[in-house]
């Protein structure tokens, strides 16, 4: 970001000329859109029968946290408009979502799934693969192959991300080479209001706690280490043996241990749900793409479906947010401006993510689910 951000500050016309760059980049993410909804999906639905009355439990204690998550990330922006003023100078787009409700409900359903991957029409991929992962329940090899698209995509996104020095810094440069200081500005307040949430949603999972009556100075201590492994390798899966170890050394039942974590890492990465949401509104507020109310809530329930599964992946928040943009008519500019603060925010995301995996799985233990059903 500081070498973007500085030849767009000193040399404008030269910063600008670098876009084209930025957009190959950015091109490269939009290209791996449907494979990875695809396989997350598809893969994660299919899984999600047979879990039993634990696991139902657990599902329904994730999507409680997460639309808590996702409506705290988008009212803190719609609140502070950290957006406002930036002037995010990109090619208009134009969405991909009719305005009308008769016509969202209406073209929410793909007449081709081909033409909506084409078209980057993300709502009818999303629609399809629910119902090809619901059709796939009990087919082994469907669902293997399913994982096996999604890991090939994840491995695509990879050695995308090997390009995103030169991707973000040639964005940057053009960003704000026609935007100045504001930019930053922007950015910054953004990347301060990230944490600034965070920070709240860690005292939503207090109270959860506490409702739960589980003690809170003693999963304090026993979530320490994981915590710290997350912010350190900023990746939930990585922090995944270490937060299991700690859940069951803490008394959690193994059995709900073994089956609410790794579940947690599709259906439960609250730091990570706050982030899209954030993202999302805070590009709509630098471009002064007007979102009505209705589009707001198609955004959100788009944002609670998209999300599932592919957060645990580095990077893979970016693919979810590049669906999206291209669906709602926001510049995939603001992407790339995203990415030159992500490494501030990414570390309180990720932790957030374990803490509240970790919290979820005690609030489990403690409410006397531990029979797996």
């Amino acid at each position: 970001m500081a070498v973007g951000a500085g030849v767009g500050l000193l040399f404008p016309e030269f910063g600008q000329s670098l876009a084209p760059i930025g957009r190959v980049f950015l091109k490269l993410i939009q290209s791996v859109i449907a494979p990875v909804l695809f396989g997350s999906l598809v893969a994660g639905i299919a899984r999600g029968s047979g879990i039993g009355r634990l696991g139902g439990r657990a599902v329904l204690l994730f999507e409680i946290a997460t639309t808590i998550a996702l409506l705290l990330g988008w009212g803190i922006v719609w609140l502070t408009e950290p957006g406002v003023g930036v002037a995010l100078q990109a090619e208009p787009v134009k969405s991909a979502v009719p305005v009308g409700l008769g016509q969202v409900l209406e073209n929410i359903f793909p007449t081709s799934i081909f033409e909506a991957m084409a078209k980057g029409s993300v709502l009818q991929i999303v629609i399809f693969c629910v119902m090809v992962g619901m059709a796939a329940r009990g087919q082994e090899r469907f669902i293997r192959f399913a994982e096996s698209v999604a890991a090939v995509s994840y491995e695509y996104i990879r050695y995308v991300m090997m390009l995103a020095p030169f991707g973000v810094a040639a964005s940057m440069a053009a960003t704000v080479g026609a935007g100045g200081f504001a930019v930053i500005k922007g950015l910054s307040y953004f990347a301060l209001v990230a944490w600034v949430a965070q920070g709240i949603f860690v005292g939503v999972i207090a109270l959860g706690l506490w409702w739960a009556k589980v003690p809170l100075r003693g999963f304090a201590k026993a979530v320490r280490e994981p915590f710290l492994i997350a912010l350190g390798t900023t990746s939930s899966a990585a922090a995944l043996p270490k937060a299991m170890e700690a859940m069951e050394r803490y008394g959690v039942p193994r059995q709900v241990v073994s089956l609410a974590l790794p579940l947690g890492l599709s259906f439960n990465l609250c730091g990570s749900t706050i982030h899209l949401a954030m993202a999302t509104l805070f590009v709509a507020q630098a471009a002064g793409v007007p979102l009505s109310w209705g589009q707001q809530l198609l955004i959100l329930a788009t944002l609670k479906l998209t999300s599932k599964g592919v957060a645990g992946i580095p990077r893979a928040n970016f693919v979810i947010l590049s669906s999206l943009f291209t669906g709602f008519g926001l510049p995939l500019e603001g992407l790339a401006m995203l990415l030159g603060v992500d490494a501030v925010i990414d570390m309180i995301r990720t932790g957030v993510n374990v803490l509240g995996n970790c919290a979820a799985t005690a609030m489990l233990g403690a409410r006397g689910t531990s029979s797996p059903g």
